[in-house]
């Protein structure tokens, strides 16, 4: 794909646009540029334009080497400009032309004197599809403004008549709760609708839009099929601009918002446990442990299965900081290792040798319950495949814990109310804004892991991370049902069945 139009140093229209655009599409993108723009979100400070003699030298530089599957022409800046690239046009007879008529600006104000505009005209019947918003497509006609979608439609009968090129007219600039784009060729209309989109980040849509069109017109087998799929991409475009966040002014549309996913790994994750996570916050265990009515023999039974969990969980934060690609996060797992075995631990030993009368050999020697043992499975296996799995496996162990002790924090109500709680120790520790700080951490982290992973292994990833927090669950429910291992010929143990909403 071939880009002839002017810059944009903040990357958001023009040829910046053009080549996201053409990226985004599966196509290699190429740019010839016709004027030097110093602008970004907030508008345009000054324009230079190298001339003809430089751009003819650009255009001749690319038809003579690299075969070219479609053009979009963009900001052509002058008449003399327009013609030479209608000329090359004209020698090279690429396959497909998109032209973009920048005409007028966001303010209204013509960008063009009348030679120019003249010679855009002249361009345009020499493309396949022009892509002109309203004030755009009075200019070329030389009429006023429609003031409606009948009138725009109108207009671009007119134009597609006068000239023999299929007409995009965008609606963009008209009120209403939806964007109509109409699509006029001599032959058919087709009416592609699409919601507006609520965002100020509209900067370089037209540049973008054409450009997608020129991109899929060789992947596609006509331009209505061409036109509604980039219509498509760029309303997706537009729903992601706000997470963008360049500059301070009208920012552009999220270009690659299709390849990158709009919304964070672990924001998809956490969506997608909801039920677990409603589970866990009614489980009554947890219940009874924010209440303090829980029995202190079921606490002690969790208690020492956690003593058991963790000593495994830390190996497998271990296999983790062994795997991370850079050094800092190496090292929060390599440190969240140590903690697992050290101050959560003396937590545990504390408690059970106050409380349960259990000294340091005796929770060493504590065996897994079978829902233990199946969590701590799971945590190997995962560790077992990528990096990717293994974070987030590990992190509802981080989250979950996060949200119960934060949750159990609130409902205590008073620092006075909290500390009546005989498990006052345990709600502070996952309620304390360092443990909070280290969940962020790992959560950035699983991010990091999610940018890097393809689509199949993230998929494992949010496979490990829903397995992870169906353990949770049902690690905090066996404190009050106490699973024991089967025993031949005495039937099986104590069993837990989970399944919130099944």
């Amino acid at each position: 794909m071939l880009s002839i139009a002017g810059t944009d140093p903040t990357g958001g229209a023009g040829i910046q646009a053009d080549l996201k655009s053409f990226a985004a599409h599966g196509a290699y993108g190429m740019a010839v540029t016709t004027a030097l723009v110093a602008q970004n979100t907030r508008g345009v400070r000054s324009v230079h334009v190298p001339g003809p003699a430089f751009l003819r030298e650009q255009l001749d530089a690319v038809s003579d080497d690299v075969a070219i599957d479609a053009v979009k022409v963009g900001m052509v800046a002058d008449e003399a400009n327009a013609r030479e690239i209608g000329a090359w046009l004209d020698r090279v007879a690429p396959p497909f032309v998109v032209v973009d008529p920048v005409m007028v600006a966001t303010s209204g104000h013509r960008l063009l004197d009348g030679g120019a505009e003249q010679a855009v005209r002249e361009l345009v019947s020499r493309a396949d599809v022009v892509t002109p918003n309203v004030p755009e497509l009075a200019v070329l006609l030389g009429e006023e403004e429609a003031q409606d979608q009948a009138g725009v439609l109108a207009q671009a009968r007119r134009l597609a008549t006068s000239t023999g090129v299929v007409v995009l007219a965008k609606g963009g600039h008209l009120a209403g709760g939806s964007s109509t784009d109409v699509l006029v060729s001599a032959d058919a209309e087709v009416t592609l609708d699409a919601p507006r989109v609520d965002t100020r980040h509209t900067h370089g849509t037209g540049c973008s839009l054409s450009a997608a069109i020129a991109a899929l017109r060789p992947q596609r087998d006509d331009w209505e099929t061409s036109a509604r799929d980039a219509k498509a991409w760029l309303t997706g475009a537009l729903r992601a601009a706000d997470r963008l966040a360049v500059g301070t002014g009208r920012g552009p549309v999220d270009h690659l918002h299709a390849l990158v996913p709009v919304r964070s790994f672990t924001e998809e994750a956490w969506d997608r446990i909801a039920g677990w996570r409603t589970a866990i916050a009614g489980n009554a265990f947890v219940v009874a442990l924010g209440d303090g009515t829980l029995p202190a023999e079921a606490f002690a039974f969790y208690l020492a299965q956690d003593a058991a969990y963790l000593e495994q969980y830390s190996r497998v934060l271990s296999r983790a900081s062994a795997a991370a690609p850079d050094r800092a996060a190496r090292e929060f797992f390599a440190t969240s290792a140590l903690s697992a075995l050290g101050a959560e631990q003396s937590l545990h030993r504390d408690w059970l040798a106050e409380h349960a009368g259990m000294d340091d050999g005796a929770v060493t020697r504590v065996e897994p319950s079978p829902v233990t043992a199946a969590y701590t499975d799971h945590l190997h296996a995962a560790a077992a495949g990528s990096y990717g799995e293994a974070v987030a496996a590990l992190l509802p162990c981080f989250w979950l814990y996060a949200q119960v002790g934060d949750d159990l924090v609130r409902r205590a109500g008073t620092a006075d109310e909290l500390a009546s709680n005989p498990y006052a120790a345990w709600i502070s520790t996952y309620g304390d804004p360092a443990f909070a700080e280290a969940t962020r951490r790992a959560v950035q982290l699983v991010d990091e892991a999610a940018r890097h992973a393809s689509p199949s292994e993230r998929e494992r990833m949010h496979r490990a991370f829903e397995l992870s927090s169906m353990h949770e669950h049902l690690f905090f429910e066996q404190g009050l049902t106490r699973p024991t291992w089967p025993v031949a010929g005495h039937g099986s143990g104590q069993t837990v069945v989970p399944a919130p909403g099944a």
